[in-house]
């Protein structure tokens, strides 16, 4: 397992950011960009996945970052709702609902399962050295 020494290392920083990608490519290429109120909440909800990952990385404490990864998680159920609104609304496709919230789903399962392994940490991070 190599280092981890910058929030870029981290793999679920990069999933979250590949689903800010997805979003903004439904922006540019569907029917979402007509719905001015949708479009900029899904593309706030996508970034604060991954700025919450770094914000909370940045913050050199496990209780701290286990918090911020939660309020990610929760960003992440928000950008999954809003596919359904997008979806239902017929601004995006059903394969490209499909594929957005199976992108969710596996940072949400990721960003899960680090906040197990924080709480089972022996090292509280590095403000405790």
């Amino acid at each position: 397992m190599a280092k981890i020494e910058r929030f870029e290392d981290l793999e679920i920083w990069r999933l979250a950011r590949e689903i800010c990608q997805q979003i903004e490519f439904l922006i540019q290429k569907t029917n979402l960009k007509t719905n001015y109120s949708l479009k900029d909440q899904i593309d706030r909800s996508s970034g604060s996945v991954m700025d919450n990952i770094a914000e909370g990385f940045e913050r050199n404490g496990n209780r701290e970052f286990i918090n911020f990864l939660s309020m990610a998680k929760g960003s992440a159920g928000e950008v999954k709702s809003q596919s359904y609104r997008a979806f239902d609304k017929k601004l995006i496709s059903e394969e490209q609902h499909l594929k957005l919230n199976e992108s969710v789903e596996l940072v949400k399962n990721k960003i899960g399962a680090m906040m197990n392994y924080l709480n089972n940490c022996e090292i509280k991070g590095l403000k405790f050295k």
